[in-house]
């Protein structure tokens, strides 16, 4: 099967040239102006950019959380995924403690197996340290699992500093590469055991008991220890300008540190909490909080000077009947925002459409920074011969509105509801296969991706 993409732009992170693209079955044959057809069907692309295939390196499909499960597992957050132009996710395996890290991959790939329809690897989460689980490490390195994820924060899932000590240092030895939640967990709890006793149990107490601070502290705390440990890391989910200041104060050290932001910290503000009907507020419930406008703001100054170097969802759906949950305290509202089938039409309507940002720019936090940084380029993340054909055929001049009734993801709300959006996606293709088009879902079937050690 060879498919011709003609007159489009294609975009990489280094600018946008007008080139055609020939696919032949599932990858990019041929790049290059004026190609010749030789019998391959023609998709005019006449005004359209040419984007690879969008990459979310953090996702949490079909995840048991507090008691209850996320309302996407890999069947629906797979085709919201690639209605949204991201071809591939790297969803979070998570053993419970006590667990082999064998056995939570392989309950993850069950998950995953003839259910995904985009295509997938996994991050695994480190949540106990033993020697059995320090031989695992490079027999999930072999099986093309080469991130892994450590928490600061949450007793079920969090290491002591020790063991997270020990962790680094043996990444440092495998060549793989851990992302980082952080968060000051012991202050957090007695700021939420200061809000209980107070009688603040509504859901504006939730962004005061996880202040920026606590964030830019714990930034702080893990990044000594990476320097110590003489490794790289990633700062997951970075939402706060005191964190970033942790970021360049490591940097000018010489430290190699990658960091993540997502769509809800460069679009919207702690003010959602302050919402006096309790749902509307639940909805933003999530770790770390939303942000003030200054960290929204500095936040796209540090995306456009690349000191950020991919943005992810951190999908982690909830309907708001698991909202509400929470009721009556803030502290047992499930935590976690959908956002994996907007990311695209998020960035572009805000970074590129307002001048934020570049195409290229888009490019690189969306395409090629996370196919680099999580060992899969160039098979994902860059239009060039012999890279998968993933590819977002999109139009510039399309508009449209967000809302929760026109969405693929299996969740009834979407924190940007009615949002005016610039841009939009005319086709994706999956591996050389048509997979979505206008805002169709067609039938896929996503494949494992085994990655390498960090390329960025």
């Amino acid at each position: 099967m060879r498919t011709l993409l003609r007159g489009g732009a294609v975009v990489s992170g280094s600018g946008t040239q007008k080139l055609d693209i020939l696919v032949e079955n599932e990858t990019i044959y041929q790049v290059g102006q004026a190609l010749p057809a030789g019998g391959a069907e023609v998709v005019d692309c006449a005004g359209r950019l040419l984007f690879p295939g969008f990459i979310d390196g953090h996702t949490h499909f079909d995840l048991e959380v507090g008691g209850t499960i996320t309302a996407d597992d890999f069947a629906s957050g797979s085709r919201a995924a690639l209605r949204g132009g991201t071809t591939m996710v790297v969803d979070f395996a998570a053993p419970d403690k006590g667990d082999t890290l064998a056995y939570g991959l392989g309950r993850w790939r069950e998950k995953a197996a003839g259910r995904s329809a985009c295509d997938y690897g996994f991050h695994m989460t480190i949540d106990d340290w033993n020697e059995g689980i320090s031989r695992e490490l490079a027999e999930m390195m072999e099986q093309g699992v080469s991130s892994f994820k450590m928490y600061m924060t949450y007793p079920a899932m969090m290491l002591p500093e020790g063991d997270m000590y020990r962790v680094l240092r043996r990444l440092r030895e495998l060549g793989g590469i851990a992302g980082v939640h952080c968060e000051n967990s012991g202050l957090i709890d007695a700021l939420t055991a200061q809000a209980k006793a107070a009688g603040r149990m509504a859901p504006a107490s939730h962004p005061r008991t996880r202040p920026a601070p606590l964030e830019a502290e714990a930034v702080g705390h893990l990044l000594r220890m990476a320097q110590v440990a003489d490794v790289p890391v990633i700062i997951v989910h970075l939402s706060a300008r005191e964190s970033l200041e942790e970021v360049r104060a490591a940097r000018r050290r010489g430290q190699t540190v990658y960091v993540e932001t997502c769509p809800h910290y460069l679009l919207l503000e702690d003010s959602v909490y302050d919402n006096p009907d309790f749902l509307e507020a639940a909805k933003y419930v999530c770790a770390p909080p939303i942000r003030k406008r200054e960290d929204r703001e500095a936040l796209w100054e540090a995306l456009k000077n690349g000191e950020i170097q991919t943005v992810a969802t951190d999908h982690c759906s909830f309907t708001l009947a698991q909202k509400r949950a929470g009721r009556y305290d803030f502290t047992k509202i499930p935590g976690g925002l959908p956002g994996v089938e907007h990311r695209g039409l998020l960035l572009y309507s805000s970074g590129v459409a307002e001048g934020r940002i570049s195409e290229a720019d888009m490019c690189r936090v969306l395409c090629e920074n996370p196919a680099k940084l999580y060992g899969c380029w160039p098979r994902k993340g860059t239009l060039a011969p012999g890279s998968d054909a993933d590819i977002v055929v999109w139009d510039p001049a399309a508009e449209g509105v967000i809302t929760a009734g026109d969405q693929a993801q299996h969740v009834d709300y979407t924190p940007y509801e009615g949002m005016r959006t610039r841009g939009g996606i005319d086709r994706v293709y999956l591996r050389g296969k048509l997979a979505a088009e206008c805002g169709r879902v067609l039938d896929t079937a996503g494949v494992f991706v085994p990655r390498g050690k960090c390329m960025l």
